[in-house]
């Protein structure tokens, strides 16, 4: 397959970004926002193609970044793409709708593949992004070249919804790490442990993981919580997680108390709230600031 055109819909922290990359592959890159002045400004700025929805679901490849698989959905049934082309959705969304969306347009000679990302807005800027990949893998090999201006890694998983199942259970062990990290260091902040030298000691050991090796020491203890992904993304991902248990029959405790307490610490957080901000909550409970 020859790709002429590509297209980028939803231009958020993550889309913004990931768009940004393409003019570097392709000629004809066209983008969509529904604020299209954010669509303009991008093509202002990378040398994209601000262009109606009507136009953008009419190139080869389409790229779609929303917040949710609810969006993407009313997205396609509005403006079906045409016979040919493939749909990558990079949303974090739910494997239930890739199922459904591969075989409505598989009907229509469109290929639709769950392709969401993970590696936050640095990954993005920097083209590094992990892609987990669900759905045929030839679809996969055509769309490969268009995938690569922001990818790290492309990793096939399986077939149409896997991508998102991945992503779900990754952002749930997030959470997991997270959450057990904050308690953790809040039972040692309570005894006068040094923080530093304690978290110098766990990264070297084996109960570090991304929470303590990043997300404390950039986000939380220097009390920054840049917002790079919202915490109620972070909630929905748990969400999704969780009803990928509960639909298998498996036990799943932690995963269940996890999501229950990501979920209320998005509903009791401002709505621009980092998902590192779930800490907060955590120390409200305890009276004790983790910095």
């Amino acid at each position: 397959m020859t790709i002429n055109s590509v297209a980028f819909i939803g231009l958020g922290a993550m889309g913004w970004r990931m768009a940004a990359h393409l003019p570097k592959a392709f000629a004809d890159v066209r983008v969509w926002n529904r604020t299209f002045s954010k669509a303009q400004q991008h093509a202002a700025e990378f040398g994209t193609r601000a262009v109606s929805i009507e136009d953008a679901v009419q190139a080869d490849i389409i790229f779609s970044c929303l917040p949710t698989s609810s969006e993407v959905e009313t997205l396609i049934a509005e403006h079906l793409p045409k016979a040919g082309s493939i749909w990558v959705d990079c949303t974090s969304g739910e494997p239930t709708s890739a199922q459904y969306l591969n075989a409505h347009l598989q009907a229509r000679d469109v290929a639709f593949l769950d392709a969401p990302v993970s590696g936050q807005t640095i990954g993005a800027e920097k083209g590094t992004l992990t892609v987990m990949v669900g759905g045929n893998a030839n679809a996969l090999l055509r769309a490969r070249p268009a995938i690569e201006p922001f990818a790290g890694l492309i990793q096939h998983v399986g077939d149409s919804g896997s991508g998102f199942a991945v992503k779900a259970v990754n952002n749930m062990l997030l959470a997991v790490n997270l959450w057990a990290a904050a308690e953790g260091f809040s039972a040692l902040k309570a005894h006068g442990v040094d923080m530093q030298g304690a978290l110098a000691c766990i990264n070297a050991s084996s109960g570090k993981s991304n929470a303590t090796e990043t997300v404390l020491p950039q986000r939380v203890f220097n009390r920054s919580f840049p917002n790079t992904f919202a915490l109620n993304l972070l909630a929905k991902d748990a969400g999704i997680a969780l009803d990928l248990v509960q639909r298998a029959k498996l036990p799943a405790p932690v995963l269940a108390l996890t999501q229950s307490l990501i979920r209320a610490a998005s509903d009791t957080s401002a709505s621009d709230s980092d998902f590192s901000a779930a800490v907060k909550m955590l120390e409200r409970w305890t009276n004790i600031e983790l910095s």
